[in-house]
């Protein structure tokens, strides 16, 4: 199951009719600004980080940010104050991805807010279950509702998320064209770093000792396809739900067969399974990060790029790159 950019013309065409920005949760303040910006600059409400970063590196100066979800927050679980209520009712745009957060997705819908944008449109969404990417993904296009969901961590594949910065970025030269030159200027420096980034990843996982690799989290879906990893994750996409005993011993034979050397787990949610399934199988751990959140001291990394770089770095060690 190959990974596909839209064309172009696709993701114009859709950004056309709406506005996306987003917050910067890790620099937002003030969670419960909105309603305006005596500077003139577009007031926008972002439902988490991907999306704020989003806004931040394409809106520049000329846009005034605020997020819902705050640094350290889990987003999956993600609960609507009556004041964030009110906070997407004041925005002049809201930019969200749909499928993830259902607090956000049932305010943007009951909202007035004059401009929104689902990311998720911007781009596909896929069917992945426990078991994704390389020889996993060709059966996955016949699991049922109940085993694989729509999977909504589309930043993490460089590819994905540029295609949905193209798309903002023309929602943006469409909703404020005196600074359209702006945007598109920030767009394809942004859509170049992602680019460059596309290829370090391909580089640096084109040979590897083994291409399998385990994560508590099943967030890294689009990143194996892309790559041609298989992720095995101990949980579904929802990184609080508990394993079963059956696939807990799965995964420990599977790591036997496959040379799997190293259980990951992430940043904002508790490493106890990890650490209990690696230690049964005589494995190590570390970090994969969903980047989720910024969070200081915990996050490797100030920004998605240096988090991503450190991604990278975790896969080749634990892969055995060559």
């Amino acid at each position: 199951m190959n990974v596909r950019r839209r064309l172009i013309s696709t993701l114009a065409a859709t950004a056309a009719t709406t506005l996306g920005l987003a917050t910067l949760s890790a620099c937002s303040g003030d969670a419960a600004a909105g309603g305006g910006d005596d500077s003139g600059r577009i007031d926008v409400v972002a439902s988490f980080y991907p999306m704020a970063f989003l806004a931040e590196q394409i809106g520049g100066a000329h846009v005034h940010v605020s997020s819902l979800t705050q640094p350290g927050q889990e987003p999956h679980d993600l609960e609507l104050s009556a004041q964030q209520i009110v906070q997407v009712e004041k925005a002049d745009a809201v930019l969200y991805l749909k499928n993830l957060q259902p607090a956000v997705n049932k305010t943007v819908a009951g909202s007035q807010v004059r401009t929104k944008i689902d990311a998720a449109s911007l781009t596909t969404l896929e069917k992945h279950g426990n078991e994704v990417g390389g020889h996993a993904a060709e059966h996955d296009d016949h699991a049922d509702e109940e085993s694989a969901g729509l999977d909504p961590h589309i930043w993490l594949d460089p590819v994905r998320y540029a295609q949905v910065a193209e798309g903002v970025g023309k929602a943006f030269e469409k909703a404020d064209p005196d600074h359209a030159a702006d945007y598109k200027k920030n767009t394809a420096a942004l859509v170049g770093r992602l680019d460059d980034l596309n290829t370090k990843f391909e580089d640096g996982l084109a040979d590897t000792r083994t291409k399998v690799f385990i994560t508590t989290h099943a967030a890294f879906g689009y990143l194996a396809e892309r790559y041609g990893l298989t992720e095995e994750a101990i949980s579904g996409l929802d990184p609080d739900s508990e394993p079963s005993g059956a696939r807990v011993r799965a995964l420990e034979k599977m790591a036997k067969a496959d040379g799997v050397s190293t259980v990951f787990y992430e940043t904002l949610v508790s490493d106890k399974t990890a650490k209990t399934i690696a230690g049964d199988a005589g494995l190590k751990t570390d970090v994969l990060d969903p980047i989720e959140g910024i969070v200081e001291g915990k996050s490797r990394g100030k920004d998605y790029f240096a988090v991503q770089e450190a991604n990278l770095k975790a896969l080749r060690t634990a892969l055995g790159s060559k």
